[in-house]
């Protein structure tokens, strides 16, 4: 994985001086609020309902065991002994005093961590396919792109200060594990007739209020243009992009306003007027970076069948694991195991000090000492030897992370909602405790099948909502929470925006309302259909029909 220069080392460092001078001055009163804010912002420092949020930035959602064993010890240092892990593959503590920031910044600087660029109206942290450099399904390992993407727009001078926050996600395989349609600028790696190598250029995708899938702007970018034409399309942007109004300052909003035609002549042109004579250079480069992404030392397998032995007195519980939550890997013998958050009862997307640091541990033992952060609020372990799963299994078990429930009813995405956030409207953490109990029983889990349900406490949609299977929605109505519903949503490469079903539903019968939708499917599937392509058979209509039958 990517390890910070002598450039990275001073840029953070001197930052990490700069705020803390700035922090200062704002305790002391020398600085007011309204002058301290954006200072603040753009060192991921927010201002939450009860205390200080500091966002750390993961770029593309690698972390080593290191990084991850110091996240446990901020957490217990500054926080209340956990960490809150994002759909941005971010990190996000809850509780530091301002006073201690500076501190926590430095901490995280001897990792090679920062928090800048994690707010404000800038590019925010570059994501990825979680599963980059692994995947059996990859074109091309996203990474070094992403890294490629990150150098270039931290601090860069004219896109710091944008008419909103601007997001950028990146996938180099087949599945789109990094939901690319739903980005500011969304990029694929994919082959062309002649078998090169470059890039799909999506544009315009995004939820919030106004969800829209992204449009395709250009279908094949060669490699060594990427800067130069991602630089056209942000100064278009940034030149036309509202200012005025926030809930219009979305690239998403200039797109429809301009329509495709006028937005794709306006950056071909900026794009030609200001040649990169640099695609070598910028080849060089990515070819520079790629170097710190080259595969670690694998074991010969080759020869190994990599069937790992089952304890007969656990073999039903692993092979459950085995099933949800191991998935293949490009090289022989080995597998990526995804370990889920989403335990019941729990706060999906947390995890303790005593688990942060139990995940390093087991990645210095069974995965070259690497994590990735997903943006379901997962962690993968992405080398892990197959005949040393059974072993892995235990050790999960031990530190409460063996949860086998990847991809279904109770592996939700939820925001933190109205218990942390300023601009939630409704709860999300209990809705999704409540649901997690109701569908505990992991027979019926199975049973059920793939599901992906996203909650989000307001209308920014930070629960990804938009795009769950099903979408629940909190919002407050006459002083009391109340929640929609949406169906048919899909953050993969066949982008769809859930449609909504009608009326919300209090917060007393939210958890009833999911199940009937549920119990819906299960009577209404044909053989091994799932969810969301019943959904895409039937419509509508059928659940609308469940949700609000009325007695004659």
């Amino acid at each position: 994985m990517y390890r910070y220069d002598e450039f990275d080392e001073q840029f953070v460092r001197e930052r990490v001086t700069q705020f803390r001078n700035q922090v200062k001055r704002r305790l002391s009163g020398e600085l007011t609020e309204e002058e301290f804010r954006p200072l603040r912002l753009m060192n991921g420092l927010y201002l939450q309902l009860h205390a200080y949020m500091l966002r750390v930035a993961i770029p593309y959602g690698s972390l080593s065991a290191a990084q991850m064993r110091a996240l446990a010890d901020i957490s217990e240092r500054y926080d209340r002994g956990y960490g809150h892990f994002t759909t941005r593959q971010n990190i996000q503590f809850n509780w530091p005093t301002l006073a201690q920031t500076p501190d926590l910044l430095e901490a995280l600087a001897d990792v090679q961590m920062h928090a800048i660029q994690t707010s404000g109206n800038c590019i925010r942290n570059i994501t990825a396919d979680p599963l980059a450099g692994v995947a059996s399904d990859e074109v091309e390992d996203p990474r070094p792109t992403a890294e490629l993407l990150r150098q270039w727009s931290s601090m860069h001078a004219e896109f710091s200060f944008l008419p909103r926050k601007f997001k950028i996600a990146v996938s180099g395989a087949t599945a789109d594990r990094a939901a690319v349609f739903f980005h500011d600028i969304g990029l694929r790696l994919l082959r062309n007739a002649n078998g090169e190598v470059g890039y799909q250029v999506i544009v315009g995708g995004g939820q919030g209020r106004t969800p829209i899938v992204g449009t395709v702007l250009r279908e094949f970018l060669p490699k060594g243009q990427l800067l130069g034409y991602v630089e056209a399309l942000m100064r278009v942007y940034n030149l036309h992009g509202r200012r005025d109004n926030k809930y219009k300052a979305r690239i998403k909003i200039l797109l429809r306003d301009l329509g495709l035609q006028r937005f794709q002549a306006q950056v071909e042109a900026s794009f030609a007027a200001a040649p990169h004579p640099r695609a070598q250079v910028e080849q060089a480069e990515l070819a520079r970076i790629a170097a710190y992404f080259s595969a670690p030392a694998y074991v010969d397998l080759s020869d190994d069948d990599g069937a790992p032995s089952l304890d007969p007195a656990s073999s039903s519980a692993f092979a459950r694991w085995l099933r949800y939550n191991v998935g293949e890997h490009m090289q022989a013998g080995y597998a990526t195991v995804s370990i889920t958050l989403k335990r019941v009862g729990g706060e999906p997307g947390d995890a303790s000090a005593a688990q942060m640091r139990a995940l390093a541990g087991l990645a210095e033992e069974f995965s070259f000492a690497e994590l990735r952060i997903t943006h379901d609020q997962n962690i993968v372990l992405p080398y892990v030897e197959q005949r040393a799963l059974v072993r892995l299994w235990r050790a999960l078990g031990e530190a409460g992370l063996d949860g086998a429930n990847r991809g279904l009813v109770t592996d939700m995405i939820a925001c933190p909602g109205l218990d942390y956030c300023t601009l939630a409207t409704a709860r999300s953490i209990p809705v999704a405790q409540s649901i997690a109990e109701r569908f505990a029983d992991q027979a019926e889990q199975s049973d059920i099948g793939p599901l992906s349900i996203k909650i989000s406490g307001c209308i920014n949609a930070c629960g990804h909502h938009h795009v769950g299977h099903i979408g629940i929605l909190g919002l407050e109505k006459n002083g009391r929470e109340f929640y929609q519903l949406t169906l048919g949503g899909d953050a993969t490469e066949n982008a769809a925006i859930g449609e909504r079903m009608g009326p919300g539903f209090a917060s007393t019968d939210i958890v009833g309302a999911v199940s009937v939708v549920i119990d819906s499917y299960r009577a209404g599937r044909q053989a091994d259909e799932t969810f969301l392509e019943m959904y895409k058979r039937v419509g509508a209509k059928p659940f609308k029909e469940a949700l609000y039958a009325t007695d004659s």
